[in-house]
């Protein structure tokens, strides 16, 4: 995996841990020689994933609809930057540049994020793996809904492979190398 498209929180949230585990997974990164390709904002938890990449010496590439820039505050020292006019332009050009995906806590915009990239892997638009990292158990609730529509019948069994999680980063980007193809 050369490039990792990375859904996560414009805000940091109120637990610490959060932001040490982003840092984490930069280091991470920026190690296994990993471009990191996300929303191009400065703050939260993207911020924080992109800064510590950049203090390690990794690229990270960002993407941002114009609309977006009087909300959040542009990341200018990235290794490039791509400006688009829509999210639907954003969420296409990370899964264009993207080998694989990784979800760290975040708000709507994150969660939504990773449910059209689930779904875009159960329809077969993509057959790249999709991590989420599960900090302090942030996604949990996520993998039990996941099992819960297995469950009732709104999810066949054969997709629950399409969610990969770990609470270590370096795990996390282990499995999501050796996944392949589902």
């Amino acid at each position: 995996m050369k490039k990792i498209s990375v859904f996560a929180g414009s805000s940091e949230g109120h637990d610490p841990d959060f932001t040490q585990h982003a840092k984490q997974l930069g280091q991470a990164f920026a190690e296994k020689n990993i471009e990191l390709i996300y929303g191009g904002a400065k703050s939260g938890l993207m911020g924080q994933l992109a800064d510590s990449i950049l203090e390690a010496g990794g690229k990270v590439t960002g993407i941002m609809p114009t609309p977006l820039f009087d909300k959040e505050i542009v990341h200018t020292g990235v290794t490039s930057f791509i400006e688009v006019d829509t999210m639907h332009q954003r969420k296409e050009k990370m899964n264009e540049l993207a080998d694989g995906f990784i979800a760290l806590p975040g708000g709507f915009g994150t969660l939504e994020e990773l449910f059209e990239t689930i779904t875009w892997a159960q329809i077969g638009l993509h057959v790249k793996p999709i991590g989420v990292f599960n900090i302090k158990g942030y996604y949990t609730p996520i993998m039990k809904l996941m099992d819960h529509s297995i469950e009732a019948g709104f999810v066949s069994p054969e997709h629950k492979n399409l969610l990969i999680e770990s609470s270590d980063a370096h795990d996390l980007l282990s499995l999501l190398e050796n996944h392949g193809e589902f």
